[in-house]
């Protein structure tokens, strides 16, 4: 049993009718925005962090600074 092109007629009619076509093009715009700050995010994301980081020395330096608030 497949899905036939009268039932995926009948349930974009529904959608439609429900949402409006104003509701639905400003959520597909959305959608479009969100992929492409995606997309941006994940190409600067690569070329930043080149150089390997020592976490133990991180952890370290926020220990004194913590001990140097206290005081």
């Amino acid at each position: 049993m497949s899905i036939g092109f009268w039932q995926i007629a009948i349930v974009v009619i529904l959608v439609v009718l429900l949402f409006g076509r104003g509701k639905i093009s400003s959520l597909m715009g959305d959608v479009a925005k969100g992929i492409k700050s995606f997309k941006k995010g994940m190409s600067t994301d690569t070329t930043e962090d080149n150089a390997p980081k020592n976490i133990s020395e991180d952890s370290q330096n926020s220990d004194n600074q913590d001990t140097n608030n206290k005081e």
